[in-house]
């Protein structure tokens, strides 16, 4: 017998316009990308970040946010 309560209670949390992580997709006000790694760098990602005491996702969006902006500096904006 289906939790009427519960199921309210959730109803009640869940967002109107749920956000999604699909790929490319709007996350809030950011984009979702999945990124395929060699196993060898993959490894790389996460040794380094472990030293970093940070996630490999972390660090690679740390990554592409500087290569971004270089890119911006080097065209001139």
């Amino acid at each position: 017998m289906p939790d009427e309560e519960l199921t309210s209670y959730l109803a009640a949390l869940a967002p109107d316009d749920a956000e999604t992580t699909a790929s490319g997709r709007s996350f809030g006000n950011a984009s979702v990308y999945q990124l395929r790694l060699q196993l060898m760098a993959n490894e790389q990602l996460r040794e380094l970040a472990a030293e970093r005491d940070t996630s490999p996702q972390a660090l690679a969006t740390e990554w592409v946010m500087q290569r971004l902006q270089w890119e911006a500096e080097q065209r001139g904006f």
